[in-house]
């Protein structure tokens, strides 16, 4: 299986590059995965595919303003850093750039000094550990020296932070929006509880493994970071008595999704369980958690087209892809979204 069979033309002016007035009113294709099916909707329809007794698992998780401009102490040379993932305490692991002026050693500060930061250890692909020294409370400091951390192919500044995060997203720690959620409006969660659909959540702190590109020829030779994940008891027994009952699990997202396949795959049912998961799931993979996915429209390439390509099919997500550029729907993290059935 090769990288280039996930590819496929988008025109860079379907890229985009802000969010919609209102969240609710983006485009819905809505994909039958057994026939190829499609219907043009809003997401303000999604209702309408939800069923009394459905369960729709979102992810909580909060992004941080994890993007920091810093100064090498001894050269004064610029450092950009973007913070992945907490390792333990005060230790991160974060992408610098460039990466080769930080060394082991190497003590960053930032903010004329109301942070610092000392790699501890330098790992490839611009990764290192870095250990930080402050006063007060970390995530305090980073709102005042952080900012949102856009995807690159985003090239507009955001007016509004907040549109960068969910209505729900309540647990700090990701480096990127779990975007399908963005289309998620208070009024309309409100809406499809009424109905009798039970929402439940999970957290999994989106990192790099979310958006690393594909650089190898065979897929399977790809290599995903790991992320951390968390399920409360709560949800476990919520999604434990669905599969019970033959109800549908419908996953918002496809961090929520390598959540749920990863407890499911690694203890046979859900629990309340938290750990770090590099699960990379594609074509031949066979869910055991899930029956229909929300989501958005995916980098050519990129794990996440192969994650709904394994769910649906490639050739059915492929054709979908092309009739989404056809009828020029938004793509990434600010476009529209898709229902997979």
């Amino acid at each position: 299986m090769k990288t280039d069979d996930f590819d496929y033309y988008l025109p860079e002016r379907l890229i985009a590059q802000t969010p919609l007035d209102k969240r609710d009113e983006s485009k819905m294709m809505v994909l039958d995965r057994h026939t190829g099916q499609i219907e043009h909707k809003h997401f303000y329809d999604v209702v309408d595919y939800l069923n009394e007794g459905d369960v729709l698992v979102l992810n909580n998780t909060k992004v941080i303003p994890a993007h920091l401009f810093g100064v090498k102490e001894n050269t004064k040379a610029h450092i950009e850093i973007l913070l992945l993932k907490n390792i333990k305490d005060n230790t991160w692991e974060c992408l610098t750039k460039p990466a080769k002026r930080v060394k082991e050693g190497t003590i960053i500060s930032f903010g004329d000094g109301l942070l610092k930061a000392k790699c501890t250890a330098a790992k490839e692909e611009g990764i290192r550990h870095l250990d930080f020294v402050y006063e007060g409370i970390f995530y305090e400091i980073l709102d005042k020296l952080g900012t949102m951390p856009l995807p690159p192919y985003i090239k507009e500044k955001l007016d509004n932070p907040d549109r960068y995060q969910t209505v729900y997203a309540k647990e700090e720690g990701s480096a990127a929006a779990p975007t399908a959620g963005l289309h998620f409006t208070q009024e309309l969660l409100n809406k499809i509880k009424n109905k009798g659909i039970i929402i439940c959540y999970i957290t999994l702190h989106v990192g790099l493994g979310t958006f690393r590109p594909v650089n190898v020829e065979d897929v399977t030779k790809h290599k995903m970071h790991s992320e951390f994940f968390t399920m409360s008891e709560e949800t476990a027994q919520i999604l434990n008595k669905a599969k019970a009952e033959k109800r549908r699990i419908i996953s918002v997202g496809t961090t929520t999704t390598r959540t749920l396949e990863t407890i499911m795959e690694k203890y046979g049912q859900f629990g309340k369980y938290s750990g770090w998961t590099d699960i990379f799931i594609y074509p031949g993979f066979k869910f055991k958690a899930i029956d229909g996915l929300i989501t958005n429209f995916h980098l050519p390439k990129s794990t996440l087209v192969m994650l709904v390509s394994a769910f649906a099919s490639r050739e059915i997500i492929l054709n979908a892809y092309q009739e989404a550029v056809k009828k020029e729907y938004r793509f990434f993290s600010f476009g529209d979204s898709m229902f997979i059935k």
